[in-house]
């Protein structure tokens, strides 16, 4: 099992030195949750700050890439692609996240895809908190991984 802390418990980063480099693949997703009224507010994906989508998915390509300098103990990986895709949901009154993160490294991008999708969901709060400030941000889960020791993994 691999572990965040040393023989006397004190924290370190996981040496991956001696890991094969393998492509590696994380997809994570969460939910923005709106009252009917505030969500038929922002129909047109469109806020009094900008546009929602397309400032959410620079957001979360920009968290995906910060990650090691927001997360303790986390590696610093080269991202060789984010991508971020935001969907509404009329029926739940929601707007649903999802990235897909992909490197070709000694460790994953977990972390990375939940991360972008973190960051995505709170832009959105950030944009649309003027209408209302109950938004819920649900739902933020791993839903894919593919390579590296551990195997794959799928919600």
């Amino acid at each position: 099992m691999v572990n965040h802390l040393d023989k006397s418990n004190n924290p370190i980063m996981v040496d991956v030195g001696n890991k094969k480099i393998t492509e590696r693949t994380a997809i994570a997703e969460g939910e923005i949750i709106f009252d009917k009224n505030t969500f038929k507010k922002i129909d047109s994906f469109k806020s009094k700050k900008g546009s929602i989508n397309n400032i959410a998915i620079i957001a979360g390509i920009m968290g995906a890439k910060e990650t090691s300098r927001l997360i303790p103990l986390s590696h610093n990986i080269p991202i060789e692609s984010v991508e971020i895709d935001i969907s509404r949901n009329n029926k739940k009154n929601l707007i649903k996240v999802i990235a897909r993160v992909k490197t070709s490294a000694k460790t994953g991008v977990e972390i990375e895809a939940l991360t972008a999708v973190s960051i995505s969901c709170l832009t959105i709060y950030d944009m649309c908190k003027y209408l209302n400030k109950s938004i819920k941000i649900s739902n933020l889960r791993l839903v894919l991984k593919k390579g590296g020791k551990s195997g794959n993994f799928k919600r």
